[in-house]
């Protein structure tokens, strides 16, 4: 059962504006550690805790407005010069933040959450001159449980001195028992050791839970709720400005007056009324419909549309967080914050841009003796930046680092055994750099908790390629390397070219198509067995469709597809065309066929498969007739 029944609206409102203004404080702490006088951050940072304070004091999660209140109290002491800045310092500040956000997460659960970690309270005590009494009380301060308030929680009216206690800050009389136990740490609470057999023990862990928060040792009833799931359930509600609003309002109502004029034509048509007059208006008619509905697809489609800024808010405190850990002096830089991309990319997009600025932070940039000792600034500078091109948003990370090298990223690949001897001597330039991207490869001799076991690039690959988009990369030794992403600006509509297999239509993205040609047989020549055909002096695989599927192989392919990814490129053997179109992707759910991306239906009502090219190429590639040597030819 929920600690915040009949409370849940108010929670949900709470843990909506506590997030957006922890992640502006985590901003705002990244830039005061550079400015450390800025009394405006100062200010902005002590209003943000006070604020979440005071919706927890309301909440009653006294936990979280302890925490609060003694990050509070400090930077009270920073803006009045009481105390200096320093890095120490805002190692406790960043834990004390770190132990607020787990907090919400504790809350979106429904449970009041539970005491922060003792090191942290313990470290703002000292930070504040403040005596660890706290610590070292007895163990009947901390035995007895919070009663009044307990009844308050389980129904009863709320207590309102608890309420004012936890608010303020400063325990009142009655609730100075219920805010002793709630400032004490964990370990303070598990000093009181009962009998296993008491009865009143036995009766105590039965009863309903603390108002005051979770101790360690409780558990949340229900499954547990992950960060992921927590923030996919956020994401099923949206910020719109209400300017769109009104837009979409205005366009549907032009649209209900087209119809009422469209009626009325049709009546007048139906009496055999059809003279040049009444054609024309119809004809005018039917335009203005088909304009206004363009109009209001776009301004719906825009609904979805979030500044990616809202992404990019939480990567200057991981940033920082991973160079102070590695003893490096390094400065995320974001640029294009206002990009607006669909919402249905902002988790998605998540984790690959975080492996990107880790990776650029680990590997990318060197220490400051090393970049002394080369002529470079001892600061590194990784930048985030993202731009609309067109139809496609792009996301470029780069760092001022000391590059990749493409020879020894493919000796490493050699080494760990993911490619041959005879495979590394083929590779360019470019098709080396993306054996990074290949499971399991890390120039890393040693693993540690921040990379070398050579999964975060293949995620980032793999949660790209989700998203109908592609990666790049360019690298110069000594200054530097950049990640450039391109994604389709909306995931909702997805342009695809239609292709024949037989009479069966199928769906491919365009955004992989980079030429339609004729296949001339003649021309087609066989390399281990396998059909290739040379396009502008480059040996490209021919793989039917048909092979792709299963289908039996009835004829010759007539028109190929050079489509093309990151990493791979080939020519696609089909029978004919069926023309272009702007799909709109519904996805299948409960039954989702390998190789098939979703479906989409054309404006003769038929329905049409979009193709997984990422899968079905998979899946050649695991096929008993195909050779190591073939699949790095074909995905080459």
């Amino acid at each position: 059962m929920s600690d915040f029944a009949g409370m849940e609206d108010l929670l949900q409102d709470f843990l909506q504006e506590a997030h957006d203004l922890l992640s502006d404080v985590d901003n705002k702490l990244v830039d005061l550690e550079r400015m450390p006088d800025d009394r405006g951050l100062l200010n902005d940072i002590f209003r943000g805790f006070h604020t979440i304070k005071g919706g927890a004091g309301f909440l009653n999660a006294a936990e979280l407005v302890t925490l609060c209140h003694l990050t509070e109290n400090l930077f009270d002491r920073l803006r009045n010069a009481e105390l200096h800045l320093s890095p120490e310092l805002m190692d406790t500040i960043m834990a004390a933040t770190k132990g607020v956000r787990e907090m919400f997460g504790e809350l979106s659960q429904g449970v009041q959450p539970q005491s922060a970690d003792p090191g942290v309270l313990g470290a703002l005590h000292a930070a504040l001159g403040e005596g660890s009494a706290v610590a070292h009380a007895s163990p009947a301060v901390a035995a007895p449980p919070p009663q009044p308030a307990a009844a308050a929680a389980q129904g009863g009216d709320p207590d309102w001195n608890a309420l004012h206690a936890a608010a303020s800050g400063q325990p009142a009389s009655q609730a100075a028992a219920p805010v002793a136990a709630a400032v004490a740490p964990a370990s303070s609470a598990e000093l009181v050791v009962q009998p296993a057999g008491t009865p009143a023990t036995a009766a105590a862990a039965q009863s309903a839970p603390s108002p005051y928060g979770r101790r360690s040792t409780d558990k949340p009833g229900g499954a547990a709720v992950g960060r992921r799931t927590e923030e996919r359930a956020r994401e099923n509600t949206i910020r719109v400005d209400t300017a769109r609003l009104d837009q979409v309002l205005n366009l549907s109502g032009e649209i209900g007056l087209t119809k009422n004029r469209l009626t009325s034509l049709r009546a007048d048509i139906l009496v055999g009324k059809s003279d040049s007059e009444t054609l024309h208006a119809l004809d005018q008619a039917v335009s203005q419909l088909d304009l206004l509905v363009s109009d209001l697809q776009n301004s719906v489609m825009k609904t979805r549309m979030q500044p990616i800024g809202r992404l990019f808010q939480k990567y200057p405190r991981i940033a920082r967080d991973l160079a102070r850990q590695l003893g490096k002096d390094v400065e995320l830089v974001l640029a294009g914050e206002e990009t607006e991309v669909d919402k249905t990319m902002i988790e998605d997009l998540a984790d690959p841009l975080i492996h990107l600025i880790r990776n650029a932070v680990d590997h990318g940039v060197e220490a400051p003796p090393e970049r002394k000792a080369v002529g470079k600034p001892e600061k590194s500078l990784v930048r985030l930046e993202a731009r609309q091109e067109g139809d496609h948003i792009v996301l470029i990370i780069a760092d001022d680092g000391k590059g990749m090298s493409a020879e020894r990223i493919r000796a490493k690949a050699v080494e760990k055994g993911l490619i041959t001897e005879e495979e590394a001597n083929t590779l360019d330039e470019r098709q080396s750099l993306n054996l990074i991207f290949l499971p399991g490869f890390s120039t890393k001799t040693q693993i540690s908790d921040v990379s070398g076991r050579g999964v975060g690039m293949d995620v980032v690959k793999t949660n790209i390629q989700k998203l109908n988009g592609s990666i790049d990369i360019r690298s110069e030794p000594g200054k530097g390397s950049v990640f450039i992403i391109s994604l389709p600006l909306t995931l909702a509509i997805l342009p695809v070219l239609l292709v024949l297999l037989g009479d069966q239509p199928f769906a491919l993205p365009l955004s992989l198509v980079r030429e339609i040609l004729p296949i001339e047989h003649d021309k087609i020549q066989e390399v281990g067995g396998k059909e290739t055909l040379v396009v502008r002096g480059e040996v490209l695989p021919v793989i039917s469709l048909a092979r792709l599927l299963g289908w039996p192989l009835n004829r010759h392919p007539e028109y190929g597809v050079f489509m093309q990814t990151a990493e791979r490129s080939f020519i696609l053997g089909v029978d004919s065309f069926a023309g272009r179109d702007d799909a709109v992707i519904k996805s299948l759910e409960d039954f989702r066929p390998r190789g098939v991306a979703g479906v989409t239906t054309l404006s003769n009502g038929q329905i049409v498969l979009i193709l997984d090219m990422k899968e079905l190429l998979s899946d050649l590639g695991q096929h008993p007739d195909v050779d190591r040597g073939m699949r790095a030819l074909e995905f080459s």
